[in-house]
């Protein structure tokens, strides 16, 4: 099959559109599965691995806000200046796969498979991220919650492709947790990712691989935030932290699958949010 490389953003976008129906690659952990496994027989790859654009980031602390390229490798998240201000992602980088893996992996292949087993996602989610797209057609933002409308589906048009996602540093704590069927290297059968901002008083928790796109627990969200105090000099009550967590369980939407159960994950998720919500007490 013919493999096109272009070398800048601009090419990208004339060879993409020249190509609609052409793959991009980046780090390619998730498609090699789809061609060596399942019979995946892409007619044309576009290989981003030469366009450094993607694979920038940058701080604005004006707007106190972080936009990480679409090819930045998970390996580059886990530590650092990125993992300083955003240690929910460093904490979801850090579970995906092997050091092969989070080499090659990024945070645009998450976004372009869209799998609600997706590690990086919750975290998205939680932070209210914006997602930067480009197209034939100029330059679009998309909320996250507008982004993923599906199992492994998202809303790019043909010839767009995913530059960078931006959310905002938030002054407080967060964190990720996932539960799997080994300690390691695996695919999770219930995530989630908590973040409590103590110098406004909010709370957001977003949950993966219980449902067909990742789902924000507003309810639990709200009732939490009339219920008890986020401030910085806070106490948590044990009562509170298990019955936001149960009402976290029932706005999940889990299916019976290969990996779990759905009795399982709504037990799991529920399990995550109390322990997420009482480490960020803690």
């Amino acid at each position: 099959m013919p493999v096109l490389i272009p070398r800048n953003v601009d090419e990208l976008i004339d060879v993409f559109q020249a190509n609609p129906q052409a793959k991009l690659l980046a780090g390619g952990t998730d498609y090699m599965v789809e061609v060596n496994l399942h019979g995946r027989k892409p007619d044309t790859m576009i290989s981003l691995r030469q366009v450094k654009e993607l694979t920038e980031w940058s701080v604005r602390p004006s707007q106190s806000r972080i936009t990480i390229g679409a090819g930045v490798p998970y390996a580059e998240m886990e530590v650092g200046e990125i993992a300083r201000l955003v240690p929910a992602l460093a904490q979801a980088a850090r579970t995906v796969g092997s050091p092969q893996i989070r080499a090659a992996g990024t945070l645009g292949g998450n976004l372009g498979t869209c799998s609600p087993a997706g590690d990086s996602l919750p975290v998205l989610a939680a932070l209210n991220a914006t997602i930067h797209v480009i197209g034939p057609d100029g330059n679009r933002d998309i909320d996250f919650v507008d982004f993923m409308v599906g199992v492994k589906k998202n809303s790019l048009q043909p010839a767009e492709f995913v530059h960078s996602v931006s959310m905002p540093i938030v002054d407080g704590w967060q964190g990720y947790a996932k539960v799997g069927t080994r300690n390691a290297m695996v695919i999770s059968t219930a995530s989630a990712c908590l973040v409590r901002d103590s110098d406004e008083g909010f709370v957001s928790i977003a949950l993966g691989s219980v449902g067909p796109t990742i789902i924000r627990a507003h309810n639990a969200e709200a009732w939490l935030m009339k219920t008890t105090s986020l401030r910085a000099s806070a106490q948590l009550e044990p009562s509170v932290a298990q019955e936001f967590g149960r009402r976290v369980a029932l706005e999940s939407r889990p299916i019976d699958d290969h990996r779990s159960t759905a009795d399982y994950r709504r037990h799991a998720i529920g399990v995550l949010a109390q322990r997420l919500l009482t480490r960020s007490f803690s």
